[in-house]
């Protein structure tokens, strides 16, 4: 079904009185700032490798503050010369500014969902009896900072349903802090637990389960590493001080632990991983009185999750055995593997994920990078294909057992997020709410195409553009890919995008491996020492689209962020030719160091670590910062990172760009943007998106010379 959208008399009038303005034909670049070198070098297995600017690692440093202002002012003074980069803002602002709203999901009597009336900085939690209840405020994030920068997440509902458990994230951070509310009175109770990062609120009885970290030494909780996480018991009304120890390793300072209780509170599951992938399942029947926790699915080198429990066994989705993943009954008594019961054998396509709901399992497969959902019965008997609006990406199938219905949410390149109610017993979608953006997106045609890689592998790539669009090698291209940790790049609407499309751009999006778009086959081959098949699948992608005549190398842009950023980074320095503009975003830029700030360490099981020599060897030849060369002609550059940032180190971000503006004597900008007050991404409020919005492309239109 496709989406009809009407342009505004307002966006109509915008639009046309800014036709016109060109590029600006020179702009002054600011000298640098004096960024000062020492001495530091490392020896790594008889290489010596110099890091002159680790200063820039102390992130809190007078010296480091100073270079931050230093630098934010070039990089402002260049933006301020674009000519059109205030009209750009507010054609931003214009499409930015339309009631938003999520998909509702069902806790016994209520329904919660959240709202955004076009510009508050973070949406709000509403709250209504029944479906045709009145919406009532249930928690307002814009209310707890005056900026808007405090991030609120929904993290677990007591198995009575009487209680939210939710945590707030202060100015980007990855910390947080955990609460309670009581639903039905909307009151907050006087628990606070502090110190949490990556934890849920797994409930039982009348407490839950959480994950956390030590607090930090003052002074370093942005940087220094986050070790010996563990998992805890609060019970609601107790000091925290109090809380139980549940679970810990005392061996291994390098271990995420997680933990989730499953619906009928029968079992706790505790997750360990070493990293990002692979992980260990250890179980506990919370029925039998005085049990332990015990080991139920050894680690590291497989996937592994709970879905749910039958009586007192376990519904497991895993890739032991299956690369494409399967669901099997594992018995917590005879957990051997051979043992298993397949209830859901591999498919062709990969499993993404598994939800229940109404007694069923949602199956969420990707085919190609486009979601396909099958629902099965709890035995594995397949009861039919779910038919979606078109293809695109599916989010929100599932729900309690009792649940008749739940609501989901559709988007693809030229569909905002548009909600569908799903009626379980007639296995029927029903519009629910339509966006209320304000574009003609009937304008827009999306195919997907398949180009072999350096080594011949057929990678997948979605390319959106206005119809009837020329072949002529002239098009600005914008190309966009991730490439790790088993993300998927699946087809989604973008605001910012859309602003790049109505203006004639093409938006690119391959599906780099690393991924898990087909399985983890396709990741594991874009990870550890076969990491350069990730960049030699982003660099085939550029050649595909200036040989097929898209466009060429002067009026290409390409943009990630974090692992993303990597992949620009690297793919800069190996073909600096190929590319106009490079945008990499809070990006992995040191590879020899990256696993000693924060959870970096976590990332060793996906990149290596340069501790070991075998690692080592295949690290430096493709670490962004230390690959960058004097005499080369790199792209236009413009790197972005924030302050509050303590996943990615702003580090990465300050030494590379430190190194950039030293090598580089050509005439393209080398410039960096430190947000301040934000991290990562997660919780950005709405003004800072639009203000790094603008920028970046105000930035792109003018290095790639196009047109406003």
């Amino acid at each position: 079904m496709k989406k009809q959208i009407v342009l505004s008399l307002f966006a109509l009038s915008l639009f046309a009185c800014n036709q016109g303005k060109k590029p600006a034909e020179k702009i002054t670049l600011m000298k640098y700032p004096e960024t000062k070198k020492d001495s530091t070098k490392d020896n790594y297995f008889g290489t010596t490798i110099a890091d002159p600017y680790r200063w820039l690692e102390n992130d809190t440093s007078a010296e480091t503050k100073a270079w931050v202002v230093a630098e934010n002012k070039v990089t402002q003074n260049y933006l301020e010369q674009i000519p059109y980069r205030a009209d750009i803002k507010k054609r931003l602002t214009a499409l930015w500014n339309y009631p938003k709203e999520s998909a509702p999901f069902k806790v016994g009597e209520y329904y919660f969902f959240t709202k955004n009336d076009g510009l508050q900085n973070q949406s709000i939690w509403f709250i209504k009896k029944g479906l045709e209840g009145k919406e009532e405020v249930f928690l307002d994030p814009n209310k707890l900072t005056k900026d808007g920068t405090a991030a609120v997440s929904l993290l677990g509902f007591s198995h009575d349903k009487k209680y939210l458990a939710y945590s707030v994230a202060q100015a980007g951070s990855d910390w947080s802090n955990i609460y309670v509310m009581e639903i039905a009175s909307k009151t907050k109770l006087a628990d606070e637990l502090k110190w949490t990062k990556f934890s849920g609120a797994a409930w039982k009885g009348d407490g839950f389960y959480y994950s956390k970290f030590d607090e930090p030494v003052k002074g370093t909780d942005l940087s220094a590493a986050n070790k010996y996480q563990k998992v805890y018991y609060h019970k609601l009304g107790d000091e925290q001080q109090n809380d139980q120890l549940t679970f810990e390793d005392k061996t291994n300072p390098n271990l995420y632990f997680g933990a989730n209780v499953t619906e009928d509170e029968r079992f706790l599951v505790v997750y360990a991983s070493a990293g990002t992938s692979g992980n260990a399942l250890y179980y506990q029947d919370l029925s039998a009185p005085n049990s332990k926790i015990a080991l139920l699915v050894k680690g590291f080198e497989n996937n592994h999750s709970v879905i749910d429990n039958i009586g007192d066994k376990l519904l497991v989705n895993t890739d032991l055995g299956a690369e494409n993943k399967q669901v099997v009954l594992v018995d917590s008594k005879n957990a051997d593997p051979k043992n298993w019961q397949k209830i859901i054998p591999e498919s062709k396509l990969a499993l993404e994920g598994i939800g229940t709901g109404g007694g069923f399992l949602w199956a969420s497969y990707l085919k190609d990078a486009s979601t396909n959902i099958v629902q099965f019965d709890l035995t594995g008997k397949k009861i039919g294909d779910v038919k979606l609006p078109a293809i695109g990406t599916v989010g929100g199938f599932g729900g309690y057992k009792e649940d008749k219905e739940f609501f989901y949410t559709f988007s693809n390149f030229t569909t905002p997020g548009t909600i569908y109610r799903y009626d379980i017993n007639k296995s029927e979608s029903i519009l629910y709410k339509n966006s209320d953006l304000q574009f003609n997106t009937d304008n827009y045609e999306t195919k997907q195409v398949f180009y072999p890689s350096k080594d011949g592998t057929k990678v997948p790539m979605f390319i959106v553009h206005k119809k009837g669009i020329k072949l002529d090698g002239k098009n600005p291209v914008y190309l966009y890919a991730y490439g790790g940790f088993q993300v998927s790049l699946t087809p989604g609407f973008s605001l910012s995008r859309m602003l790049f499309l109505e203006r004639g751009g093409i938006y690119v999006q391959p599906s780099l491996r690393g991924g898990s778009e087909y399985g983890e086959a396709w990741h594991k081959g874009g990870m550890l020492a076969k990491k350069q098949n990730v960049f030699d699948d982003f660099i085939a992608a550029a050649e595909y689209l200036v040989k097929e005549k898209y466009t060429n190398p002067s009026k290409i842009a390409i943009s990630g962020g974090s692992n993303g950023g990597l992949l620009v980074s690297a793919c800069m320095t190996q073909r600096p030719d190929l590319f106009k503009v490079a945008l990499p975003a809070v990006g992995v830029l040191d590879m020899l160091r990256y696993h000693k700030f924060t959870v970096g360490w976590g990332w060793v099981v996906e990149y290596g670590s340069s501790d070991k020599k075998e690692d080592f060897d295949y690290l430096i030849k493709y670490s962004p910062l230390h690959n960058l060369k004097s005499g080369v002609n790199y792209p236009a550059t413009l790197i972005t990172t924030a302050d509050h940032d303590d996943r990615v180190v702003p580090a990465h971000s300050f030494k590379f760009a430190a190194t950039l503006q030293e090598k580089y004597k050509g005439e393209n900008p080398v410039l960096i943007r430190i947000e301040t007050k934000a991290g990562h991404g997660a919780g950005k409020p709405t003004t800072k998106l639009i203000d790094e919005a603008a920028d970046v492309w105000s930035f792109v239109f003018q290095n790639l010379g196009m047109n406003w």
